[in-house]
């Protein structure tokens, strides 16, 4: 898996995704994450990456010329056009299962970051395959958000983490959230670890386990189980 990042912050963007255990997956080949300056690919000297809006309004549009600049290299370099997703609040809120359809069906994938108010539209519909929200809310640009998609993405790739056990019992894998978990020590300023989880009987863990998951989404997630 590789994923190909657009963005006026790669320094900052590279550096959190060369971290902790995408970046070992990194280092031994299962995924490459490469991110790529959108001023380098700007029509003028002074490197101009955004314009006021047609029709009025604050702040500025990333202009469409630099970022198919920078799409354009992305795709020639791998022989051709690559799926592209643009995190946009207006975009479809992503889950669980966008980050398993994503890691499965492509081998590659292009993240376009916006800034100050947007991107030029016609850069999207010529380029964009779809847009990603990862939620009701406004950030001040796509990085954080392209963060979260790559990591949830990268870390499905078979070989990044020791094992499936990994991620498959783990919150929104199968529409309910995790169950709760303890480590040392058995007692923690009075309080606990519950009883079932000393006693090494598996099958009475995962039982546990299982309904503390159903009652936790119940109470926190209902909308979890009306899907």
């Amino acid at each position: 898996m590789r994923i190909d990042i657009m963005t006026l912050f790669p320094d900052v963007v590279g550096d959190m995704l060369c971290e902790s255990i995408l970046g070992r997956g990194q280092e031994r080949g299962y995924i490459r994450v490469e991110c790529h300056q959108i001023r380098n690919f700007a029509a003028n000297k002074q490197m101009q990456v955004d314009d006021y809006p047609y029709g009025g309004g604050r702040g500025c549009v990333m202009l469409a010329e630099p970022l198919y600049r920078c799409w354009q290299h992305i795709c020639d370099e791998a022989g051709g056009k690559i799926h592209t997703i643009y995190m946009s609040p207006a975009g479809k809120v992503f889950t669980q299962k966008d980050a398993r359809r994503l890691a499965a069906e492509h081998g590659r994938l292009i993240i376009v970051c916006g800034r100050y108010e947007g991107i030029d539209e016609r850069f999207i519909d010529k380029c964009v395959d779809e847009e990603i929200s990862v939620g009701d809310f406004v950030l001040t640009g796509g990085e954080i958000p392209a963060m979260a998609v790559a990591d949830a993405v990268c870390r499905l790739v078979p070989g990044v983490l020791p094992d499936e056990e990994c991620f498959i019992n783990e919150s929104h894998w199968d529409g309910l959230l995790e169950y709760p978990q303890y480590t040392r020590p058995e007692v923690w300023q009075g309080l606990e670890v519950p009883k079932v989880l000393l006693s090494g009987h598996h099958e009475n863990i995962a039982n546990w386990r299982r309904e503390m998951s159903l009652e936790r989404t119940r109470i926190r997630r209902p909308d979890m189980r009306q899907k």
